[in-house]
């Protein structure tokens, strides 16, 4: 009886782990995204990995440089001068930014962040799949043929990011206030 006892005991807590283990392995299944998951998903990434650093105008805050809500994620502005660099040798050891951080100068040149607002001087026009690709394969305006997405933009690390997030973020920055704002093109290093 005791024996009958102990390997009922030993059953029961064998068919709890097998039923602990078949819940831990399993996939639970995907919830199909609505649209408005999806900018909700696409506002949350974009807040979240720092696009404002480099896409945004800034304004001095309370607590220093922060993003200009009239012009967010429009891109260096247009109408920015910038100023000379009065010792070019610093840019073989040091990237410099300008004081909006919306443009870089570093031994590739000087690059200016891209106007990410869904007017026709920023990604208006573009396709979903034109912007996986220049996030995927580090191609202006995400098309074969043109210019690499030049340094300071993490397109290596963001390109790792899932095919669900990239649509995400797409189809938030397609729902904000466009900003019509023509970045200026890059400009290549100076020839010595």
């Amino acid at each position: 009886m005791k024996s009958t006892l102990i390997f009922g005991l030993y059953l029961v807590i064998g068919f709890q782990l097998i039923s602990c283990a078949k819940k831990e392995n399993e996939i639970p299944t995907p919830v199909e995204m609505t649209q408005e998951m999806k900018v909700k998903r696409g506002e949350y990434l974009v807040s979240s990995i720092g696009c404002d650093d480099c896409h945004s105008p800034k304004i001095m805050g309370p607590h220093g440089p922060e993003p200009d809500p009239k012009r967010r994620l429009s891109g260096h502005p247009a109408d920015e001068q910038l100023a000379p660099i009065q010792d070019a040798s610093v840019l073989k050891d040091y990237v410099l930014f300008g004081m909006g951080l919306t443009h870089a100068t570093g031994p590739w040149g000087t690059s200016f962040a891209a106007n990410l607002t869904p007017d026709d001087t920023g990604i208006g026009n573009w396709t979903e799949e034109q912007f996986v690709k220049a996030i995927r394969e580090g191609k202006s305006k995400g098309m074969d043929g043109t210019r690499p997405l030049l340094p300071p933009m993490p397109w290596v690390v963001y390109r790792n990011m899932s095919d669900e997030d990239l649509s995400s973020i797409f189809a938030y920055l397609q729902t904000i206030t466009p900003v019509n704002n023509s970045v200026p093109n890059p400009v290549p290093p100076a020839v010595k």
